[in-house]
């Protein structure tokens, strides 16, 4: 049951984030309109991402062997991809925040909120980055536990980012 509501609020800030972004701000140039491609595809790769810790949850807390072995499928198959999608990601966040402060900057300022949340946010996505490769180095519980809290609240950060208004 835990996972059907966890689908529904996935499917939800995807189409929330996109209505947000493409009818509540307006489209001033082309380079505009390309940082919020490039932050919509981000957010598709981050999601799929953050989505591996509930993964694991379901796997850990479920009864039902067949969601247990079906999920362990998914999550194997994910893992490969996991690193990929984080560099694709962070790539295209990078890209977006150079034409976002470029172009945006100038007209609301650089110390106005909407940017100081994209730079606290790409600052934890580099804490979360650093705690991965850590991970990925040698696994242990508190380089695991470092990773996950910096990629959920790098996520929190996100969100705010996200809906902070111009």
């Amino acid at each position: 049951m835990a996972h059907y509501v966890w689908m529904i609020i996935n499917a939800l800030l995807v189409i929330g984030t996109a209505v947000y972004i493409w009818l509540f701000r307006p489209n001033d140039s082309a380079a505009v309109l390309a940082g919020k491609w490039l932050a919509q595809v981000a957010v598709l790769l981050f999601l799929v991402n953050v989505n591996m810790y509930f993964i694991f949850l379901v796997i850990r807390k479920t009864k039902i062997r067949k969601v247990k072995v079906t999920l362990a499928r998914i999550a194997r198959s994910m893992m490969k991809a996991h690193i990929p999608l984080a560099v694709a990601g962070t790539s295209l966040i990078v890209f977006h925040g150079v034409v976002m402060a470029w172009k945006l900057g100038a007209v609301i300022g650089f110390g106005h909120g909407k940017l100081v949340t994209g730079y606290a946010s790409l600052a934890m996505l580099a804490i979360t980055l650093f705690a991965g490769v850590l991970r990925r180095q040698k696994a242990s519980g508190w380089r695991r536990t470092f990773h996950l809290v910096s990629a959920l609240l790098f996520a929190g950060l996100f969100l705010l980012h996200l809906f902070w208004p111009i």
